[in-house]
């Protein structure tokens, strides 16, 4: 099992696209629309990667599971 929600684990956004279920142009639109939010956070808008705190926020707001 993997913990996703570990506070060192960085995931790209294709990667989370993947666990959505969703193509990874479709989530960068939604992402897109989370912007101001990951700018609070000091997430670039072209990072390829997210960390952890980021990748939680869009997890809990988009209700992706992390524990595969």
């Amino acid at each position: 099992m993997i913990n996703y929600y570990d506070r060192h684990r960085f995931l790209s956004k294709s990667e989370l696209a993947r666990l959505a279920g969703v193509s990874p142009r479709t989530f960068s639109r939604y992402i897109h629309s989370r912007q101001p939010l990951l700018d609070q956070m000091g997430v670039k808008p072209n990072a390829h990667l997210l960390p952890p705190q980021a990748v939680k926020v869009l997890c809990e707001d988009f209700c992706i599971d992390m524990t595969e």
